[in-house]
């Protein structure tokens, strides 16, 4: 990357994390002067989100160090999920999104990703690009019928008033582009943002749904900036691995070339 690319990306880096920094601090100040509030599990989730941020500003400079930030977005990301009720991420981050950490760090130090060192990108074909869809659209149905079923069950046992389909769908879509998006990042495929983009969008949706429900947590409102924040990051991801994956493409044409 030249050099104006490079400071750019810095600055926006600054801007995304200062920014959600400060907004979780500002929104804290306000929520912890709730008696009702539980201070510890504020100030917890809200540490979660900023962790969050990191590991996606880090993901986006294809940074290595990505995974360690991960590890510790997705055990709180599961705690605060499973208390608002969203059962479908809670299982998706505890069973899949865990240990994915694990692989993705090891896949990433397979091609070339260091401490300084960025990870080299690649790009799907076209008929990888038909796997992927086809998997969303089997993964988002399958899904949905999981998730409708653990709706019915606590409607009859009372824990719920009614089911809300319209919920159950943007869960279960959010629940499948994650599985999607991670495995595409894991393998270092540059079209993971193209995925990340709809994953933020869908979240920013979920979670103003639950904002403007009486089922709110006095940490909803800190969840919609975090992933407000994770939509541009994502944006300027895409336009980071796209460049990472055409130096990698430059790069592997030189070596055939000097081979040959």
């Amino acid at each position: 990357m030249t050099k104006s690319q490079n400071r750019f990306n810095f600055w926006f880096n600054m801007f995304i994390l200062v920014g959600m920094a400060t907004a979780v601090i500002i929104v804290n100040i306000f929520k912890l002067q709730d008696p009702e509030v539980q201070t510890v599990k504020q100030i917890i989730i809200a540490l979660g989100a900023v962790m969050g941020v990191v590991n996606t500003v880090l993901s986006a400079n294809g940074n290595i160090w990505t995974f360690l930030f991960g590890v510790l977005d997705v055990c709180i990301c599961s705690y605060a999920n499973l208390d608002s009720g969203n059962m479908g991420q809670f299982l998706q981050h505890v069973l899949y999104f865990l240990p994915m950490q694990f692989v993705g760090f090891w896949q990433w130090r397979k091609r070339g990703a260091g401490t300084k060192e960025k990870v080299k990108a690649r790009r799907l074909t076209g008929k990888q690009w038909i796997y992927v869809v086809s998997a969303f659209v089997a993964g988002t149905a399958l899904a949905y019928g999981i998730l409708y079923w653990i709706d019915l069950a606590q409607l009859n046992k009372g824990y719920i008033q009614e089911i809300d389909k319209a919920k159950i769908l943007l869960d279960a879509t959010v629940v499948v582009l994650n599985i999607l998006g991670q495995v595409l990042m894991s393998f270092a495929y540059a079209d993971q943002w193209y995925l990340w983009n709809l994953v933020n969008i869908f979240s920013i949706m979920l979670w103003t749904n639950r904002l403007l429900s009486d089922q709110a947590s006095s940490y909803t409102i800190v969840m919609v900036i975090k992933y407000s924040f994770y939509l541009l990051n994502s944006i300027n991801g895409l336009r980071i691995w796209l460049q990472l994956s055409k130096e990698g493409h430059d790069e592997i044409a030189t070596e055939r070339n000097g081979c040959c």
